[in-house]
């Protein structure tokens, strides 16, 4: 049977052994992996110590594929080499000393060593030394920037640096010494034992992280958003390429720069929520964008408050036929045959360059709280927008079909007038989606002169 050996310096290694093996056998083949001499070796199971030596791993109860944990006993915790642990012997002293203390640069040295470690060079714990040394350095300051935010952010700022240095270090001496508190006084402990899993874990992390950088570098370079160049009525735009949004959209900036605001249908308005929420102010049914010598027709929603210029969505591309070949980082628009290239770095607008790794990410509070606020100001606009009820010019006698009021009022939210979504469900004989259906296909309809 398979079973893996771990230790609380992260050793881990596995041994394949007979279930009939006793136990001080299996303790020489732990002091073979590790050196530690056998009348030395403590193996714990399940948080019990296993003390009799001329037991099998089968009299312990121990399958394949289990995990057992080893450690070297103190010298004089009572064990004195010999065949068998007596009875009385109580849970045998563990040596934490090999423990590894995050920020040494040894891996098996004593706490006695750490004093020695950490004073080796003074001026690594002078914050101004450390900050001098990043300004002097651009590639360790990006990487500082990417892992450590708030320190990058105060880089110009002595004071508040030293401010940040100094308490980040404190943060991670009293980290430490909680760790050795806990690990001294109960191994056992379950805080404890989730702190060496957390470790652990932190560990393949970083495992998996240097793995990456030396096989993969690639994949932590940042990748430039696809951009191509058009115009919109006579004025150009640098179009983001986007195959997962829904829908085509354009920033209200864009619309005014374009002079398309007169054509935006406000009764279109509603709130869009995504990454972040934004209020959708309209919509422009029909606008040629021209690609290369091409005129292509496209609908788009005007957002209040969004940072790229326009945004090519799934319907447009869908209605084009277009083709995002990547290995000739190029635009193919199907309907028409046109080519055009994807811009390069250069060229993207500004807030398409920036990392967004080190950006800072609302909250979901933060969202659902724009979008309640975008729902009420919605709301608040659409009955400001409510024309005035007027007498009924019908005779009094004449007598109308009642409908439920949830439904009047979720038609009604589309912002459409309540007089429109009576009239319609009289006609539809009370079919709400046959009278959405018609109040959609009337508000595509030229208004009358």
């Amino acid at each position: 049977m398979q079973l893996t050996i771990t230790t609380l310096t992260d050793q881990i290694f596995t041994l394949e052994v007979s279930e009939d093996l006793e136990l001080e056998n299996f303790k020489a083949l732990c002091e073979f992996e590790t050196g530690i001499p056998s009348h030395e070796i403590a193996i714990l199971w399940n948080g019990r110590p296993l003390q009799d030596n001329k037991k099998t791993l089968q009299q312990y109860g121990i399958s394949s594929g289990e995990m057992l944990l080893l450690q070297q006993m103190r010298a004089g915790a009572g064990s004195t080499g010999g065949p068998r642990t007596t009875a009385s012997s109580a849970l045998p002293q563990i040596d934490f000393g090999s423990i590894q203390i995050p920020g040494s640069s040894g891996h098996q040295g004593t706490r006695q060593q750490q004093p020695a470690i950490s004073q080796s060079d003074p001026r690594l714990e002078d914050p101004e030394t450390i900050r001098q040394m990043l300004l002097s350095n651009p590639h360790e300051a990006s990487i500082i920037k990417e892992r450590n935010p708030p320190l990058a952010e105060a880089i110009n700022d002595a004071a508040k640096f030293a401010d940040v240095f100094r308490k980040q270090q404190k943060d991670r001496q009293d980290k430490d010494q909680e760790r050795i508190r806990l690990l001294q006084s109960n191994p056992f402990d379950p805080e404890a034992q989730k702190m060496i899993a957390e470790e652990i874990r932190l560990k393949n992390v970083e495992s998996n992280m240097e793995t990456a950088m030396e096989f993969a570098p690639e994949s932590f370079g940042q990748v430039i958003m696809l951009y191509i160049d058009c115009q919109v009525n006579g004025h150009p735009v640098k179009a983001f390429v986007d195959s997962g949004a829904q829908m085509t959209i354009m920033s209200q900036a864009c619309a005014e720069r374009c002079n398309i605001m007169r054509l935006v249908d406000r009764r279109w308005a509603g709130v869009a929520k995504g990454v972040g929420t934004q209020r959708i102010i309209g919509r422009v049914h029909l606008c040629q964008i021209q690609i290369g010598p091409d005129f292509l027709q496209s609908a788009f929603s005007i957002l209040e408050d969004q940072p790229m210029d326009m945004l090519l969505g799934l319907d447009m591309l869908r209605r084009h036929q277009c083709i995002i070949d990547m290995a000739k980082n190029e635009l193919q628009i199907g309907t028409t045959g046109t080519v055009t290239k994807f811009l390069s770095e250069s060229e993207v607008p500004e807030h398409a360059r920036l990392n967004s790794a080190g950006e800072s990410r609302t909250s979901l509070d933060d969202e659902d709280s724009q979008l309640a606020q975008a729902l009420a100001k919605s709301s608040e606009e659409a009955a400001n927008n409510k024309p005035s009820t007027s007498k009924s010019s019908k005779s009094p006698s004449t007598s109308f079909p009642t409908f439920p009021e949830e439904v009047v009022k979720r038609l009604i939210s589309f912002n459409y007038s309540r007089e429109a979504v009576l009239e319609e469900l009289r006609r539809s004989n009370g079919d709400a989606d046959k009278a959405l259906a018609s109040l959609v296909a009337k508000s595509f309809q030229q208004p009358k002169q």
